[in-house]
């Protein structure tokens, strides 16, 4: 019976143990938990130091069709020879500055000399032989009227009256044909001695001799076509021929803002109008290009012809905006796009903002953001959703 009373009174203190060793286990347990479950949200969420980031900045942004293309002057003239000969004389070369007027070449001119003197020598004799047939005239003009008075008193018969009279009308229409072909034969003259006056070349315009296609000593065949002896050009306005995209062409209008940079001073900016469009375009490998032409000022004589130039025709532009990376945006909703802000105790934010004109770099943000906020990029480099539609309008060009 005894052993039957102290089981009880054993059990009673074995359960009032318990709880305290559940107590204790529960203390230890806890923060493990909650140091389990903080870690395990940290491996699902990225640090902030490992997201790819960037500050919205203020600054200028601008919608571009580009092309490639080259320098030409715009105002030039091929210089010719309009008569041939040998080249004697050649008084300038290639980057010579030339006014107009100044002698630039010259034509061996013995032939052409020989025909004007002989031009001159058959005019003499035609005019002598015209004062001779009035003197002759002068002569049949006397006898004509002594053979009248005869007639009207009888002292003449009627055919010495007509021979007389004949004489004079004969002589005077020799005289008007001498006239006609001294004349004829000025006209020659003047004619022989502007060719002659072709073996003197001068210069057309002023401008720079920027090419020569003619040596001294080679002889010069004008029969044809004119020989090309040199070109002139006003070097101190440049136009620059583009190649544009059909894909592109129809998106560029007269008169719109347009720049260039040559290949050699990739950092130094033209600027200038669009002056033409050309309508007939050109075909290269199935390639159909158009020309686009403006001008540029060369005054200080920087720019050359036939450098290549990177082409800029700018569709539209902003100045002094709010601007991220394209790769900042996320998927379109409406009108109106979604960017990440990281704030300033690292906590992210999904904010809507107002986008305006975009290039392949930036976009302009005209509400939502401001300038030094930190923005998460896209890990891909590419927006979702609606940035397709934005990407199609970014300008193409030829490289």
């Amino acid at each position: 019976m005894a052993s039957n009373t102290e089981s009880p009174d054993r059990n009673i203190a074995q359960t009032a143990r318990r709880p305290w060793w559940r107590r204790r286990a529960m203390l230890w347990l806890l923060p493990v938990l909650v140091v389990l479950v903080w870690w395990g949200w940290q491996q699902r969420q990225p640090a902030a130091a490992d997201l790819h980031t960037a500050q919205a900045t203020r600054g200028d942004i601008e919608n571009v069709v580009t092309a490639l293309g080259n320098l030409q002057p715009r105002d030039y003239v091929d210089v010719g020879a309009q008569v041939s000969g040998q080249l004697v004389r050649l008084h300038v070369e290639i980057g010579d500055q030339v006014s107009e007027g100044d002698l630039l070449a010259e034509i061996d001119a013995d032939v052409q000399q020989a025909r004007v003197e002989a031009g001159r020598a058959q005019l003499a004799a035609q005019e002598a032989q015209l004062a001779e047939r009035q003197a002759q005239l002068e002569l049949a003009r006397l006898q004509f009227q002594r053979q009248e008075r005869l007639l009207q008193d009888d002292a003449t018969s009627e055919d010495a009256f007509q021979i007389a009279r004949a004489s004079v009308l004969t002589t005077e229409a020799q005289i008007r044909a001498l006239r006609a072909q001294i004349e004829q034969n000025k006209s020659s003259l003047r004619a022989e001695e502007a060719t002659l006056g072709y073996t003197r070349i001068f210069a057309p315009m002023d401008g720079t001799v920027v090419s020569m296609d003619a040596r001294q000593g080679q002889t010069l065949n004008a029969n044809q076509m004119a020989p090309i002896l040199m070109r002139i050009a006003d070097l101190s306005i440049m136009t620059v021929w583009t190649e544009v995209s059909e894909a592109d062409v129809s998106r560029l209008k007269p008169g719109m803002s347009a720049y260039f940079s040559p290949l050699g001073l990739p950092q130094e900016r033209w600027e200038g109008t669009l002056r033409q469009v050309r309508p007939t375009p050109e075909i290269l490998n199935n390639v159909v290009l158009y020309t686009a032409m403006f001008d540029v000022d060369n005054e200080d004589g920087r720019l050359m012809t036939q450098m290549t130039a990177q082409v800029f025709f700018i569709l539209e532009e902003a100045r002094d905006v709010v601007k991220v990376p394209v790769t900042a945006l996320h998927e379109r909703r409406g009108s109106r796009d979604t960017v990440t802000v990281v704030l300033g105790n690292g906590q992210r934010e999904e904010r809507r903002v107002e986008v305006g004109i975009s290039d392949r770099i930036a976009a302009e943000i005209r509400s939502g953001l401001e300038a030094g906020e930190q923005v998460v990029l896209s890990a891909s480099g590419q927006r979702s959703g609606g940035n397709n539609a934005r990407q199609q309008r970014m300008p193409r060009g030829l490289f």
